[in-house]
């Protein structure tokens, strides 16, 4: 696995580090001793699929209050998206600031998403999936969210036309903090 930190401490983009021959490649995608060795969770409690059938569908940004927080790798494993992270630690340097990384299938990237980290993304393709692998149970009680277009945050997100939304995550109120 490799392992590319980005702006935000604690947040990376894992890349497979692949085992090629005629028939292929193996990799891992999944290793508590690299992941320790970078001082990430390996805890792991949950997996969960988001399939999306539109191009232009964002979900989020979500992320559980504490003492659920969870930390995630999220990886697509068919079509495209647009996946942005938000670091929500209040005593972080990097606090309100957000990264995106484009994840494909083709690419095979995965973003590691720390505790304290909100979680969105928008598709880019038709029948997006995504893969999640989760530390926490969800907790409905602790369930969150900001919303897509704070402006608090001003991310930068793809055009999109139309762009597919749950209710909930247009009309979260303004972030404060």
């Amino acid at each position: 696995m490799i392992f590319t930190e980005t702006v935000l401490g604690g947040a990376y983009v894992v890349e497979l580090e692949r085992i090629e021959d005629e028939r292929g490649f193996f990799a891992r995608a999944w290793c508590t001793n690299e992941l320790a060795a970078h001082g990430l969770s390996t805890r792991l409690a949950q997996c969960s699929v988001s399939f999306n059938r539109r191009k232009g569908t964002l979900r989020g940004i979500h992320y559980q209050a504490a003492p659920n927080q969870e930390a995630k790798a999220v990886r697509c494993t068919r079509g495209a998206l647009y996946d942005v992270i938000i670091d929500l630690r209040p005593a972080s340097p990097t606090f309100r600031r957000w990264v995106a990384v484009e994840l494909t299938a083709e690419n095979r990237k995965m973003v590691y998403v720390p505790e304290g980290f909100a979680h969105g993304f928008q598709t880019l393709e038709d029948d997006t999936e995504i893969f999640y692998m989760i530390s926490t149970a969800y907790a409905p009680e602790s369930a969150r969210g900001v919303r897509w277009d704070d402006p608090a945050f001003g991310i930068d997100w793809p055009p999109a036309e139309p762009r597919i939304m749950a209710e909930r995550d247009r009309t979260y109120p303004d972030f404060t903090c």
